[in-house]
């Protein structure tokens, strides 16, 4: 049966867990006809990207695991020229060991980069999915068994049909349906700080909208004066702050291109 990957990154709280779990697995093991042994550095098959984005004080983290997306029309398979690269039916994409001549043309097709060149042994190699687990009768790859806030998720399609419910795929223009999917992706954020410089205190409950294309979004400002409109896509924003007893405020043509912490923003009375 088909299975899938389901990563959530609101869940992910970046302890890096699948990640030691899939070198301990890995490293100084030889799952053959699966894997040769991966090496100890330089090498990551399910790594844990951190990003850091806004600025301070306004900043936000987020974690995201990257591992091979058992595409459903991979792009490594298609480029080798050994047939070392095979699918089964689970969805699993392996390359063969034993068959892999070195060449490097699977790590070049991958759109994803998490292909990886092993000089000693000259072959390519990345994730299994722990197929050699799955086929001793483990129900789970070790990453998803040992993460501790059920961030990632691993099963047949129709049983997480429920995660995958408005779930991402990274890359989809490419047309290689990878099969594995993210939840809350992080978008990108306006945030500010809204204060009185008479009284020198922080502004709470203003009304803060964002318009851009057509779509109008608004938020208040909490008891810390600050406002965060969040997962906004790529693009231009007007932003309008009103609050009573003051003057409106506006910043017009805010880009998105990268988080934007506006800092802190005095109003006028009116």
């Amino acid at each position: 049966m088909p299975k899938v990957f389901v990563i959530d990154t609101a869940l992910c709280s970046g302890c890096y867990s699948c990640q030691m779990a899939c070198k301990d697995e890995h490293c100084d093991n030889d799952w053959t006809p699966y894997a040769k042994p991966q090496p100890d550095t330089g090498q990551f098959w399910l790594k844990v990207n951190e990003t850091v984005r806004g600025t301070i004080p306004k900043v936000n983290v987020t974690y995201m695991p990257r591992l091979c997306n058992h595409c459903d029309r991979p792009a490594c398979r298609e480029a080798c020229p050994v047939g070392a690269v095979s699918k089964r039916e689970d969805d699993l994409v392996l390359i063969d060991p034993e068959k892999c001549d070195g060449c490097g043309a699977c790590e070049k097709a991958c759109p994803y980069g998490v292909i990886y060149f092993h000089a000693e042994l000259d072959i390519a190699q990345k994730c299994t999915g722990c197929a050699h687990l799955l086929d001793a009768g483990n129900p789970l790859p070790r990453c998803v068994e040992v993460c501790p806030t059920e961030a990632l998720r691993f099963g047949e399609r129709e049983e997480l049909a429920g995660l995958l419910e408005g779930a991402q795929v990274l890359k989809p223009e490419t047309g290689l349906g990878p099969n594995v999917y993210y939840r809350n992706l992080p978008g990108q954020f306006i945030a500010g700080t809204l204060y009185d410089p008479i009284e020198e205190e922080v502004i709470k409950g203003a009304r803060c909208m964002a318009v851009s294309g057509g779509r109008i979004l608004n938020v208040y400002s909490d008891e810390f004066g600050d406002f965060w409109f969040k997962d906004l896509a790529v693009g231009e924003y007007d932003i309008t702050i009103t609050a009573r007893g003051f003057r409106p405020k506006y910043c017009f043509g805010v880009s998105t291109k990268e988080c934007v912490n506006l800092g802190d923003i005095p109003l006028e009375r009116a």
